[in-house]
């Protein structure tokens, strides 16, 4: 049976263009991998080693002990050690990273999947030593979990296709504008709580999240140095995927109705019953 498992997760993980389901394997086998370290150190009477190991993974607020452990940077935000944190982590990049993924590529989630996580780390790390509110948190404070970078493409995906919707159990359609509004929303009026290290995290995701996308509208992809730096340790040139093409070639006048008969198309059909100028007209229509 675990031969078969190996199997699938090989075929999945050599897919061409499957950024999106890369970074969900990354993340639960590093999610299994902590749980089977723990339980052994456990059995073991090691527990404080375990903790100290996970410690090194997690991003600290105090700058004093992150110059020790500068790969906490990247390391936190695929760091999970309870199941439905990972669980809805990954649910929501699924649904959301689609949505980049069908429309401006591969890359274009990757990129906002890990500058969220950075910038969402670096945001916790600042405010956590400028701002005197939390200076009593900083010795104590690490953080961990993909929500940084989660927001940053639930942000994009609203600003790339904001009347996008979703058909939500219990509520019927809802457009991704309203879901990202209410979740920026709620990690800003929590960022005084328990968790507000994350809260903070949070809004510098999704605030990269925005940026990006406006950006790669105006020509300019500030995900480019992501992608040349996982190009350079894979010894591979830059995958030149759909979201490399210009976002000032379509200057047509995109009508309302036009708008109108393709929300009821995705609505009927959901949105990958597109045609290609289908898409393009959405994108366009966005960033008016």
């Amino acid at each position: 049976m675990s031969n078969f498992i190996i199997e699938d997760l090989k075929n999945s993980w050599n897919k061409k263009d499957n950024g999106l389901i890369k970074i969900i394997i990354i993340n639960v086998i590093i999610f299994l991998s902590i749980g089977i370290i723990k339980i052994f150190l456990q059995i073991g009477g090691l527990e404080s080693l375990y903790i100290k190991f996970l410690n090194s993974l997690m991003l600290p607020a105090n700058l004093k002990d992150f110059i020790f452990q500068p790969w906490s940077i990247i390391t936190y935000f695929f760091l999970h050690i309870n199941f439905s944190h990972i669980f809805w982590n990954m649910l929501f990049l699924y649904w959301f990273g689609k949505i980049i993924n069908e429309n401006i590529g591969n890359n274009a989630l990757i990129s906002l999947y890990i500058l969220g996580g950075i910038i969402g780390g670096l945001l916790y790390m600042t405010i956590y030593n400028i701002i005197p509110y939390y200076g009593n948190q900083i010795n104590q404070s690490l953080m961990l979990g993909a929500s940084a970078g989660v927001f940053s493409v639930v942000i994009g995906s609203a600003t790339l296709i904001p009347n996008y919707t979703f058909h939500l159990l219990f509520i019927g359609p809802i457009r991704i504008k309203y879901i990202a509004l209410f979740y920026v929303a709620s990690s800003f009026f929590d960022i005084t709580g328990n968790n507000s290290g994350g809260e903070i995290a949070h809004l510098g995701g999704a605030l990269i999240g925005y940026l990006y996308i406006k950006q790669l509208q105006n020509g300019n992809n500030m995900g480019n140095p992501i992608i040349r730096i996982l190009n350079f340790f894979h010894n591979s040139k830059i995958n030149k995927s759909k979201d490399e093409y210009s976002y000032k070639n379509i200057n047509k006048e995109i009508s309302q109705d036009d708008i109108d008969k393709i929300l009821d198309k995705i609505s009927e059909s959901g949105y990958s019953s597109l045609s290609k100028s289908e898409k393009e007209k959405l994108f366009n229509a966005s960033k008016k």
